[in-house]
């Protein structure tokens, strides 16, 4: 690749760097866009590898930008699949408390709902059986607008209108490093450089080290966290009509084990998350030492382990454990047997740490001279991703003004 010029480089091929080409898109129909995507294809990583979940917005700190972004992201999202003919269904989903302790749990989450403006309503045991027969409960939320979406499908045609609109899509080429060049920033990669006048770091598992390699020095690292998965058999599907979630532990900011029937049809139930020896270590077999001995460094990493170990150990004995997980399962589902479970691929989740060791719990991005660098941006990102390109688009506004 000879020397490209162009207005903006976004690096990364998942949802939030292709929903934010496409907003300049629209916002900016005058200036070019390039893309770089390490892997072969688009979306290989968090938005190729999640339950495809349309989430409402129910389980985030009102006021914060993933309550925000989620409610206006979704509305964002069935919009575009409803326009560009990518499946997807609003089928609603269960948050249900099996435990009295639980229940008060859910009691704050419902209040937090209604503060989020989410389309949330309490319904008793009986309630809950009349929408999910095999599910055990004493009681639940129902969450009518949340669904399921291919996510895929939405990145590939995002990725399909920029090349219409004319713009660069360049996979299978790695970014080496940024280096200032005057009043342009040149991106030297595997295949060549690139000239851009702003870059907009999207790099997910990654993004921490694309903002170094720019010289800005974030304040938290990312850490990657594995989800594993089992698919339901084909026998066992009818015993989830739609989404089954648990009570989340609010200390924690993973949603627990569910079950996800998903837009092919097939039920999904997963995932637990466990902490991944290698940035995209799919496979508990996946070992990559630098990546290990980047968070094991980290004082934050530290901090963290001292405050969750026990948590940790849970995970980890729940993903050796398949009679583990199974118990998990049939807190919600009790007719739920071992023989009914199929292992399906694994997810990574890229969970920024700060030093003080807790686990960023919002979306971060942040400015540093000409670049954009989305920090943090875990779930519900894919649901937000439209949302939170507008708010990269506005941040890239103010340096396309002057």
């Amino acid at each position: 690749m000879h020397l490209n010029k162009v207005d903006v480089l976004i690096i990364g091929g998942g949802i939030v760097g292709l929903a934010t080409g496409f907003r300049i898109s629209q916002r900016f129909p005058h200036l070019t866009i390039a893309m770089v995507e390490k892997e072969s294809e688009l979306a290989k990583h968090q938005s190729g590898r999640n339950s495809g979940v349309l989430h409402s917005g129910i389980y985030y700190k009102p006021g914060s930008q993933k309550a925000i972004n989620c409610h206006r992201g979704r509305e964002a999202m069935v919009a575009f699949c409803k326009e560009h003919g990518i499946a997807h269904e609003i089928c609603g989903k269960v948050i249900v408390a099996t435990t009295d302790e639980e229940i008060g749990l859910l009691k704050t989450l419902y209040e937090r709902g209604k503060k989020n403006n989410v389309d949330c309503e309490w319904i008793s045991a009986e309630q809950l059986r009349e929408r999910e027969p095999h599910c055990a409960g004493l009681a639940a939320v129902h969450v009518s607008k949340a669904g399921i979406v291919d996510y895929v499908s939405v990145c590939h045609r995002l990725g399909q209108l920029l090349c219409e609109r004319g713009h660069q899509i360049h996979t299978g080429t790695r970014l080496l490093r940024v280096k200032e060049a005057g009043r342009h920033s040149i991106a030297e990669t595997t295949q060549g450089s690139i000239e851009a006048k702003w870059i907009i770091n999207c790099a997910g598992l990654h993004s921490d080290r694309v903002a170094s390699s720019a010289g800005f020095r974030p304040d938290s690292k990312i850490v990657p966290f594995r989800g594993e998965y089992y698919e339901l058999s084909e026998e066992a599907r009818s015993l989830c009509q739609n989404l089954i979630y648990p009570v989340p532990d609010p200390s924690f900011p993973f949603l627990g084990v569910h079950f996800t029937r998903m837009i092919s049809g097939k039920v999904e139930c997963g995932p637990n998350a466990v902490l991944a020896f290698a940035r995209e270590g799919y496979s508990r077999w996946d070992i990559n030492p630098a990546d290990v001995w980047e968070y094991v460094r980290f004082r934050g990493f530290h901090r963290l382990t001292a405050r969750h170990w026990r948590r940790g150990f849970d995970e980890m004995y729940r993903s050796w454990s398949r009679s583990a997980f199974l118990g998990s399962l049939q807190r919600l589902i009790p007719a739920v047997q071992s023989h009914h479970l199929l292992p399906v691929p694994s997810g990574i989740r890229a969970q920024a740490l700060k030093r003080d060791g807790n686990l960023v719990d919002d979306f971060v991005i942040e400015t540093s001279g000409k670049m954009i660098n989305v920090l943090n941006a875990p779930s519900p990102a894919a649901t937000s991703s439209l949302n939170v390109a507008s708010t990269i688009v506005d941040n890239l506004s103010n340096m396309v003004a002057p």
